[in-house]
């Protein structure tokens, strides 16, 4: 930090490093002493208490260093400073030498001309004058504070003293000011001549070439400089920032803006758009190149606009020999996959805009072509074409993507899902109307599937194979249409294999369950398990729950299934119990079973059974499960709540995470998610968040589990931070029911 300036002098030396000294001022002192009423009172008091002034200097240094790199624009420009050759040391030290070198009182020539130089510094430097003003402040501060409390000061002189500081330093700031602005002014001046030159010679360049060129200030959105061809095209009405824009074609007009925004954000992009040029539509090819500063943001925009209708002409007639299907008239598949990767691209550079993707497919098809025969068959394909096209806007995209199959793109819109389901049941409704094929009326129906960008996936071949996978499940379900979800994928491939084999799983005695144990956390001893199922398969071996519960859901099997996992488990637990020791067991409820009218009375019928008290049990339920329908999920948990069950909620924080529920809901736990664990790094988001959950389940007289403790050092911090109960391998794999009951007993030794 710089020490205290004792002598003017001093301050005069050190300054000559760091300011051009000039020998005139723009400004006149006088004037600021005569509007401030500044008088050789004010100079002499402030002289006679200035080495009491100047006490604590280092202390405002700090503050005043921290001030100018605390803020990143300041801190942004002494560092461009900097780079230019310019010494940050030297000019800050110079700006507070010169601060604590108005305690002097000077007001004389030599010292406006001194103001006048730091302003003209601040200029050079790239500080702007309302920068200072913090450093200012924060002088005055320093210095009130040190008027107040110092002995030294005599009382009645305080006041006055406080007075004559504010003035010196409102005398200062005012000439550097306007020599800052005085310095700018004459910059500006210089540049303009300079520009002047210069476009002169780019005129005289640009002015016999048949490209339109023109440049666009991005801050104001104006054009600062059109080329002689662009102002004859648009006959010298240049609309900002694109000339002749309302002559671009209605439909390219989004593109255009569309293209705008993405130079405004700072890329470069190139667009081939329609013109009405005298009556006659051409094409144009459009680029935008931006010009940015330092720290990525864009200043200027160069624009290039040149004709290109023959090339596109040519262009368009070899195109359509590559991208047309000849069958129908409609673009064919590789067209199509173009087509959605481009307006996927569009979409990205919108957020909040969706993609829509549609995948169709005629039911029962092959049977007419072997009827029919292959004539009567394409006829039939070419009618279906007709139909879906007259049902798709312009801006759609509609192609034949081979066979009987049809692919529809729906760009931008702001709820894809539900314009797709729409326009899914308009094409049903024209598909359900009868055919002719010589003297036959056919009946046809179509199953389409809908997969939509960014929910269902981020690049074109991911949504078309979604949107496929869906479209074999509406198929499967004899339904109109089915919007993709992660079973879409999986229940093709998978409900094919175990559809079968499912119906008799239950009835071979199959399933098996098996038991997670979970610890108190407090006292280290067991507080219950959590019942996971598995299938014995007899051919491969254990399979996972995820593998075939969401078949088994789709089959209508999931309620029985969820029977049998409660009475086993429920006899379980009443075996644990005989050891002395109450032990609950948890149970997962799917949203389908949760939903089911007969829950309750499953329920209760089990424990009856089992004869166990309701205590006995936990019901696990995800997040999405309850806010399905929230209305019937509070009735059904206030009823299970009443048999004594207790409720938790499952992998927490991964879903809705609202407090609604929560607060009007019968919660007794909540689960944190696995996913949370894994990074749980001190000073860490995962940590943040585990510490949340804990903290907000405490505040709602819930219980909080953690699941998927994988080592020691989880374990630790979980305890640290108050989780209650914790289960995971760390403390023990899944076990068979008399495994639990082994671990139990080592437990307790």
């Amino acid at each position: 930090m710089p020490p205290a300036v004792k002598k003017r002098g001093a301050q005069a030396k050190v300054q000559q490093t760091s300011y051009r000294k000039t020998t005139s001022s723009p400004v006149s002192g006088k004037e600021f002493n005569f509007v401030l009423q500044i008088s050789d009172t004010d100079s002499a008091l402030l002289s006679q208490y200035r080495e009491i002034l100047v006490q604590g200097a280092a202390g405002f240094a700090e503050s005043a260093y921290n001030y100018l790199f605390d803020n990143p624009d300041i801190a942004d420009a002494l560092y461009a400073y900097e780079r230019k050759g310019g010494s940050i040391g030297n000019f800050v030290r110079g700006l507070l030498d010169h601060m604590l070198g108005l305690l002097d009182g000077d007001i004389d020539t030599a010292a406006t001309l001194q103001s006048g130089n730091i302003g003209q510094s601040l200029y050079q430097s790239g500080v702007k004058p309302v920068w200072t003003l913090g450093i200012y402040r924060l002088f005055l501060d320093h210095l009130q504070h040190l008027i107040i409390s110092s002995d030294e000061i005599d009382g009645q002189d305080r006041e006055l003293l406080v007075s004559a500081l504010i003035k010196i330093i409102f005398r200062d700031a005012g000439i550097s000011s306007e020599a800052y602005w005085h310095s700018a002014v004459t910059r500006l001046t210089e540049q303009r001549d300079e520009l002047d030159i210069e476009q002169n010679l780019a005129d005289q360049l640009l002015g016999n070439i048949p490209q339109m060129l023109w440049t666009v200030d991005a801050v104001t959105s104006r054009i600062s400089y059109a080329s002689p061809s662009a102002q004859q095209f648009c006959n010298n009405q240049l609309e900002a920032p694109i000339p002749c824009f309302f002559r671009i074609d209605g439909a390219e007009r989004e593109r255009v803006l569309t293209a705008w925004q993405q130079v405004i954000d700072g890329a470069a992009v190139q667009l081939n758009v329609r013109v009405t040029d005298e009556k006659e539509r051409r094409w144009f090819r459009m680029a935008f190149y931006p010009v940015k500063n330092r720290r990525k943001r864009v200043l200027r925009i160069h624009c290039l606009m040149e004709d290109i209708t023959e090339t596109h002409r040519d262009r368009q007639r070899l195109e359509r020999l590559s991208t047309i299907d000849e069958l129908t008239g409609l673009v064919n598949r590789t067209f199509w996959y173009d087509r959605l990767e481009q307006v996927i691209r569009v979409a990205q550079q919108k957020p909040g805009r969706q993609v829509a993707v549609l995948l169709l497919d005629i039911n029962q098809f092959k049977m007419y072509n072997d009827t029919l025969g292959q004539k009567g068959a394409d006829d039939i394909l070419r009618q279906v074409a007709e139909r879906l096209d007259s049902i798709v806007r312009e801006s759609d995209t509609l192609a034949r993507l081979g066979g009987d199959e049809f692919g529809i793109i729906l760009p931008l819109s702001d709820d894809a899902v539900e314009t797709a389901e729409k326009v899914a049941g308009k094409l049903g409704e024209a598909i359900a109307e009868p055919f002719v094929s010589g003297d036959k009326n056919l009946c046809l129906s179509v199953a389409t599937g809908i997969a939509v960008y960014p929910q269902h996936g981020e690049d074109a071949d991911t949504l078309a194979s979604h949107a496929d996978s869906a479209m074999y499940r509406a198929k499967w379900n004899a339904v109109p249409f089915v919007t993709w979800t992660s079973a879409s994928t999986t229940f093709t491939r998978e409900r094919l294999q175990y559809t079968g084999q499912l119906h008799g799983a239950l009835g071979r005695q199959e399933f098996v369950l098996h038991y997670q144990p979970k610890i108190d956390m407090h006292s280290g001893t067991p507080s219950g398990a959590e019942a996971l199922i598995r299938w014995q398969h007899p051919q491969q071996g254990m399979i996972l729950p995820k593998q075939f519960i969401p078949v088994a859901e789709q089959l209508g099997l999931i309620s029985p299934i969820t029977d049998w996992v409660l009475a086993e488990a429920l006899q379980e637990s009443k075996q644990w119990s005989h050891t002395g020791e109450q032990i609950p067991v948890s149970i997962n409820v799917s949203a389908r079973c949760f939903q089911s009218p007969g829950l309750v009375e499953s329920i209760k019928l089990a424990l009856h059974e089992a004869g166990v008290e309701g205590s006995q049990l936990e019901i696990e339920i995800t997040e999405g499960t309850l806010m399905l329908d929230l209305d019937q999920g509070s009735s059904i948990l206030h009823s299970l709540s009443a048999l004594g069950v207790s409720i938790a909620v499952d992998d927490f924080g991964t879903g809705y995470s609202s407090l609604v529920y929560l607060k009007k809901l019968p919660i007794n736990t909540l689960k944190i998610d696995q996913s949370f664990l894994e990074n749980m790094q001190p000073g860490s988001r995962d940590t943040a968040i585990v510490r949340s959950i804990i903290e907000l389940g405490h505040n709602l007289n819930c219980k909080v589990v953690a699941e998927g403790v994988e080592d020691q050092t989880v374990l630790s911090q979980l305890e640290h931070l108050g989780c209650d109960v914790a289960q995971g391998f760390h403390i023990s794999k899944p076990l068979s029911g008399s495994g639990f009951s082994r671990w139990l007993s080592d437990t307790r030794h």
